[in-house]
Formats: structure tokens, C-alpha cells, sequence
């Protein structure tokens, strides 16, 4: 085991671009319109300053993973994706296999400016497609339609070499037999990567209140758990089995930049309201910027960074959240890995319950994983192991 066990996980890097062009009413990440054009040589002069600050703090990694995230990443101008992938490059060595993710939408603005994002490095596109229904993608605020994404799913894949999608199930009045036909529908147009998320209430949305007015019919919980296990069943019979509780991909085509999260591993996160996880010295710290796009500018332009947090983790709470991340998958996690963390063991009669309630299943060479029945109890499970 390494001295620094979060080494295993790997290095990643994401930045978060916070503005976007309308507010989805289902959506609860730090996401903003602005009604004026934003000043983007502003914004890209702030990365590169708190990237500066981020790469004293970590020098000597290898950057195995960038991901640019959001808000509407592809709402920056390619030069500006070309200033923040070459701060990074400038003070970071880069894994000859690095992934550069770009979310973005498949609006036709964007969809013609892939040629830039692939010029300026980006390898992998992530689409927020949402919905292969008209009526359903009005439903959950998008701003393009059914053909739109289809264009722009086809631009992606003749334009990077790597492509993903979003889509959301559960949805207000859908029924199993629609849903299996658009998940079909989406594995044809897909390349090797789906994100597949259970539409679900979050606090402070349009649809929290919609919800709690009885205006808004979500299935209930069993049906919920039909969706998923339906979603299971196609993605695996087409190829494309789960590899974590919401990502399926074909074997190899996995996020690499996700992974780095899921298994534990450092990442610097720079931008209005993101977080980052970092190894420094011999302490791991929790790291997490101002939210506020133009306070986060202003204090990065008179401090060099945004951030508003760092803390160091306790043992305890590093192996909680080594459980969290890493139950999610399917390939589980290494106990030694956990002890690396918590310096504590896995209390070994309440792992021996879990195994025989079906919670969770050994892999041989002191690797575990969560059950799917576990993974639909996935907090009860990471508490049982943790206590």
C-alpha cells in the first residue's frame, strides 16, 4: 500500500464554468444566467491565477484527468477552453493518455463549435441530451429538441474521439415500454459511454415546489426500482453494463476522470463553488471555493484563489467517504485501502451481515462491492461498514 493511499485513485483536475443560458427546473448545481455577455478574458485570466495557486500546493502530480464542468461549459468560447487546458498543461505534467471531458449542450450553436473545443484539446464530450422526446425535453426546461440532440450526437462523434449523454428516467408519466424503446433508441446513437440518472426531487428547485403542490406526479419508489432495474437489464443485454450505480459504458470506455472521484483519488477543483480532495504532505484536505461567480472573481483576482475552504479530513471521515465513493461501483473496493485511510478495520461481523443479508458480496483478494439490492440502500450499507 502506498504511503499516500489516495495515489491509487489517481490525479484529476475539474473546473467549473457556472453560467448557463436558462435555469432547468429539476436542476440543484451552482448555476447561473446572465443577461449580459460575461466578460470571458476576465474569467480565463482568474483560472489561470487560481490554477497557479492549486499547482504549488500539488507539484510533482501527473494530471491523468481534466474535466470541464457546470453550468454550460459550451458556453465558453473555444479560446477560452484553449487558455484554461493550456494553464493546466503549463503547470502540470499530463498523462500521455489524459482525458479532457467537455460537458455540453446540443444546442446547434454549440454543436458547431465542437471543431474548436477539439482544437484546443478536448478528447471527450459529455451531452446533456436529457430526453429523445419533444414533450419531455420541454418538460424538463431544455432548450433544444429531439433532432437538434440528434445532430449534434453525430457531430460529437465525428468530431471527438471519445462521446457520452445524459439521459433522465422516471419521469412524470412515463411508462416502462417508452422507456425501454428511448433507452434503445439512445444505445444505437450512443458510442461506448451512457449517464443514465433517476429523475429526482432536490431542494430549492422549480420542481421541489411543483412536487409539494401536488402538481408534479413522480412514480412511486417500486416503480422507481422498476426503472432501475429495467435500465440494468437493457444496458447490460446491449453492452454497455453499469459500471457505477448511474454510468455504463462499454468495458474500457469508463470516465476516467469520474474514477478518479469514485476511487478515492486527489483532484483540484477550481471555479465558482467547486471541490476538490488533495494529498498535502502527509494530510488529505477537503477544498471548496465561493460559489458566487462575480465574488469569486473579485477574490481571485485580490488573493489569487476563491477558495473558502481547507481542511484537513479526519481518518474517520476519510474512510467514510472512501466508502461512499467506492461502494458506488461495480468493481467494489480493497479493505486494505480503507484501513490505509481510516487506520481502522472493517468490523468483521458486521460485514459477515451484510454478506448474508445480500447487502454486499466478497471478490476475492479483500475486495468487497454492494449488491444491486445494496446499492438501492447504499447509505445504510457505507453506515454499517463505517461504524
Amino acid at each position: 500500500m502506498a504511503a499516500n493511499p489516495a495515489s491509487e485513485g489517481g490525479f484529476g483536475i475539474y473546473v467549473h464554468w457556472p453560467f448557463c443560458s436558462a435555469k432547468c427546473p429539476y436542476c440543484d448545481f451552482n448555476s447561473h444566467v446572465r443577461h449580459q455577455p460575461v466578460d470571458q478574458a476576465r474569467y480565463a485570466a482568474a483560472f489561470e491565477r487560481e490554477l497557479s495557486h492549486f499547482a504549488e500546493l500539488t507539484q510533482g502530480k501527473t494530471v491523468q484527468s481534466v474535466f470541464l464542468g457546470g453550468g454550460t461549459p459550451s458556453l465558453m468560447e473555444p479560446a477560452t477552453v484553449e487558455r484554461i487546458l493550456t494553464a493546466i498543461s503549463d503547470r502540470w505534467s499530463l498523462d500521455q493518455h489524459v482525458e479532457i471531458s467537455m460537458e455540453a449542450n446540443p444546442t446547434s450553436v454549440e454543436a458547431n463549435r465542437f471543431k474548436g473545443y477539439r482544437s484546443a484539446g478536448v478528447n471527450r464530450v459529455s451531452l446533456g441530451v436529457q430526453s429523445l422526446h419533444d414533450t419531455d425535453l420541454k418538460l424538463l426546461g431544455r432548450l433544444h429538441d429531439a433532432d437538434t440532440a440528434r445532430k449534434a450526437i453525430e457531430i460529437a462523434r465525428s468530431t471527438f474521439p471519445r462521446l457520452s449523454f445524459d439521459l433522465i428516467y422516471a419521469r412524470p408519466d412515463q411508462t416502462l415500454a417508452s422507456w425501454e424503446a428511448e433507452l434503445k433508441d439512445a444505445i444505437s446513437l450512443a458510442a461506448d459511454h451512457l449517464s443514465l440518472y433517476q429523475l429526482t426531487i432536490e431542494e430549492g428547485t422549480p420542481f421541489y415546489n411543483l412536487y409539494h403542490a401536488g402538481k408534479l406526479k413522480m412514480p412511486d419508489p417500486e416503480l422507481g426500482a422498476q426503472f432501475y432495474e429495467l435500465t440494468q437489464k437493457v444496458t447490460e443485454a446491449e453492452g454497455l453494463p453499469a459500471y457505477e450505480v448511474s454510468n455504463h459504458a462499454r468495458p474500457g470506455a469508463e470516465c476516467r476522470h469520474n474514477l478518479v472521484y469514485w476511487r478515492y483519488g486527489d483532484y483540484v477543483g477550481v471555479g465558482p463553488g467547486a471541490h476538490g480532495r488533495l494529498t498535502v504532505g502527509v494530510n488529505r484536505m477537503a477544498t471548496a471555493i465561493e460559489r458566487h461567480p462575480e465574488t469569486w472573481l473579485e477574490a481571485v483576482e485580490q488573493n489569487g484563489h476563491g477558495m473558502i475552504e481547507f481542511a484537513g479530513l479526519s481518518e474517520e471521515e476519510q474512510g467514510d467517504e472512501f466508502l461512499l465513493m467506492g461502494l458506488r461501483l461495480t468493481e467494489g473496493i480493497d479493505l486494505k485501502r480503507f484501513e490505509a485511510f481510516s487506520h481502522r478495520s472493517v468490523d468483521p461481523k458486521r460485514l459477515k451481515d451484510l454478506l448474508d443479508h445480500g447487502m454486499v458480496e466478497e471478490l476475492g483478494d479483500n475486495r468487497v462491492r454492494a449488491t444491486r439490492d445494496g446499492f438501492f440502500v447504499l447509505d445504510a450499507v457505507v453506515a454499517d461498514l463505517a461504524a
